[in-house]
């Protein structure tokens, strides 16, 4: 997401702007996690086909850094928590329609066009402006159980899981707000979030971002940050994605997996001796870099569900 118009002024050069997004990111991951620390313990492992050489046990001094979109969970969380607003009459059809296309020609494309990512996070701003951060919290419940919680790979769940088992903290890392990604760190059972930070006064959405979204080396600047206050040793630590988009926090960490990877982040994997896992049944997707076809079906069956609730409201 961004502010509308372009939140940050163009005098700040992008590194400022990754920085700052970064630190405010891992800023707001640290308020939460006392509280997901506490919960941690309460989700059951998930069934896999075994732990994992990696992590160390009694490890302390690492952590675990998960991409959330097609590496933990199948498909883009920001587009099923727009799934959800849009059922609750947060917007209109014709958004919802531009809204799944943006994240169609994301994922089908493999690039980010500036003019596309710009026009999602304007959009996605001026949806919640106005509205309280407790009352998204409390959506942001419901949405989880109505389309992310059957979405999680279990594979990187095990993956997650064998961190905790470790007792280690394991963050997630993604460009969806950082509220959203708190919800679904809690209810995985994970230590907390680093996310895309909206502002906010007095409790209430502004329509502006601090910085900006916490994507590609914006990412290894709060993972950086958060490794700063926490009394990490990165290179002790693990990150694990599915995008190439992530190679700058891939690269911060001892350990990088690739997960579910897109062709340029495998073949980057594969040069330098990444450990890989792909939890997807379309292998042809696989190769290509593009969603296997249960993700695609995701895609378009969410959007024409929402439709039809739509008219059968009218």
């Amino acid at each position: 997401m961004a502010a509308l118009g372009w939140l940050t002024p163009r005098r700040r050069s992008a590194t400022a702007r990754s920085v700052l997004a970064g630190e405010a990111s891992a800023e707001a991951a640290r308020k939460t996690s006392q509280e997901l620390e506490a919960l941690a313990g309460q989700a059951a492992p998930a069934a896999g086909s075994g732990e994992p050489e990696f992590p160390v046990v009694g490890d302390v001094e690492a952590a675990a850094f998960f991409d959330l979109d097609n590496t933990v969970m199948q498909g883009a969380a920001i587009f099923h928590f727009g799934r959800g607003l849009y059922k609750r009459k947060f917007f209109e059809r014709q958004e919802l329609f531009r809204f799944a296309w943006q994240q169609a020609w994301f994922r089908l494309a493999g690039v980010e066009d500036p003019e596309h990512m710009q026009d999602a996070r304007d959009s996605a701003l001026s949806i919640v402006q106005g509205h309280r951060v407790a009352e998204l919290m409390t959506i942001g419940e419901e949405i989880y159980d109505e389309y992310m919680a059957e979405r999680i790979w279990p594979g990187t769940r095990a993956l997650a899981q064998a961190h905790l088992d470790a007792g280690q903290k394991v963050w997630l890392v993604t460009a969806a707000p950082v509220e959203i990604a708190t919800v679904i760190a809690r209810r995985l059972g994970l230590t907390g979030a680093l996310g895309t930070v909206a502002e906010s006064v007095d409790g209430v959405y502004t329509g502006k971002l601090v910085g900006e979204p916490l994507h590609g080396p914006a990412k290894a600047e709060a993972v950086r940050a958060l490794a700063a206050a926490e009394g990490l040793d990165l290179a002790r630590c693990a990150a694990y994605s599915d995008s190439h988009n992530d190679i700058p926090m891939l690269s911060l960490v001892g350990h990088p997996y690739a997960i579910n990877p897109d062709a340029k982040l495998r073949k980057h994997a594969r040069e330098r001796d990444w450990r890989l896992r792909d939890y997807r049944t379309g292998r042809k997707a696989a190769k290509v870099g593009i969603p296997a076809a249960a993700g695609v079906g995701a895609l378009a069956g969410g959007t024409a569900a929402a439709i039809a609730l739509h008219r059968r409201r009218r």
